[in-house]
């Protein structure tokens, strides 16, 4: 028999991301091993507990499409005649991606309530406030 020399382990460098987080470890795979299996239970407990405050702080709020054309309106955007695609534009500019078939029904519902005249030929409608927006001074 002959004898084998011992080898020393050899050291490995890992890097790892959660979340937003990056670490370098560096060690024998035994160190590693056990230091990167405290070191994601310990962050994982931590992003579970702010990512539920953020998701709660963060959450989009759940207003329909005609609220938001009403919001347009009441900052003076239907000043001027507006089209279905002028409207749709800037709602999804704006982070609202609506179906344009929403947006026009949206549209409609306005013209009906009275906020909004609606001006030209089908398909090419130009969307423009009845009347002015109160003003809301306090």
């Amino acid at each position: 028999m002959t004898e084998q020399p011992q080898s020393t382990p050899q050291p490995i460098k890992v890097k790892m991301k959660v979340g937003n987080v990056e670490f370098d470890l560096e060690g024998t795979v035994d160190q590693v091993n056990e230091a990167a299996g405290k070191l994601l239970a310990t962050v994982s407990e931590k992003l579970k507990e702010t990512s539920l405050l953020t998701e709660r702080e963060a959450a989009p709020s759940r207003e329909t499409c005609k609220v938001l054309i009403q919001r347009l309106w009441e900052e003076g955007w239907f000043a001027t005649g507006r089209g279905l695609g002028e409207v749709h534009s800037e709602m999804a500019r704006r982070g609202f991606h609506y179906d344009r078939t929403a947006v026009a029904h949206a549209l409609i519902d306005l013209v009906k309530d009275g906020v909004l005249n609606r001006e030209g030929h089908p398909r090419r409608y130009q969307y423009v406030q009845k009347r002015p927006p109160l003003s809301t001074t306090r």
